[in-house]
């Protein structure tokens, strides 16, 4: 009898400019592969037939442009100003993804997976995995990074900011904790953080 081994399933967060990307590419170099939550609902709602059937119905074909493609633009005016719009979306999204990296964090046989994203508990999916490793840098350098990364202005990235859980709720929620304020290694911190995992799981 064949017996299937569910993966160890560590979901990293943390706040724009945390550096939540980092350190899932150490991770990825480190042997674990990591589920990136908004690249892959970006793909499933381009190509998901289930998805895209239901974002038309909730919001009207025309989401959907001459090129079949989600028109963003289109999507971001629908929400913008409508918190009951945005709730209506997300729980045609959320549900897609959760199920698609269940999916795909079964099929990746490794013993060790990680999700990046940055509503883990707004979307609830920290009912699907078994740690949460925090990727915490103070606010002023965050915002700094994000203003170069994204180049836009400080008020843009705060506004951004006020919008997620605060860095004080998601490091009393967090199993690890990783620095990224230039204070230790990051390498380090992620090479430690997988062998107590190990430790402590296999």
């Amino acid at each position: 009898m064949n017996v299937v081994c569910r993966p160890y399933k560590l979901a990293v967060v943390g706040g724009i400019g945390s550096g939540k990307s980092v350190v899932s590419r150490l991770l990825t170099l480190m042997g674990v592969p990591v589920y990136d939550c908004d690249t892959r609902a970006k793909w499933l709602m381009n190509h998901d037939a289930t998805l895209r059937e239901a974002l038309s119905a909730a919001i009207g074909s025309e989401v959907y442009g001459a090129d079949g493609m989600l028109d963003r633009a289109h999507l971001s005016s629908y929400m913008f100003g409508y918190p009951e719009r945005v709730a209506k979306v997300n729980g045609i999204v959320h549900p897609a993804v959760r199920e698609d990296f269940r999916l795909w964090a079964q099929a990746s046989n490794a013993p060790i997976v990680g999700v990046e994203t940055a509503i883990l508990y707004e979307a609830g999916m920290n009912a699907d995995v078994d740690a949460v490793c925090m990727v915490y840098a103070p606010t002023e350098l965050r915002v700094q990074r994000a203003m170069l990364r994204d180049a836009t202005d400080a008020v843009s990235v705060r506004r951004r900011m006020n919008s997620q859980m605060s860095d004080d709720e998601l490091l009393s929620r967090a199993t690890y904790i990783i620095y990224n304020d230039d204070s230790k290694s990051l390498i380090e911190q992620v090479a430690q953080m997988l062998v107590k995992i190990k430790a402590e799981r296999f």
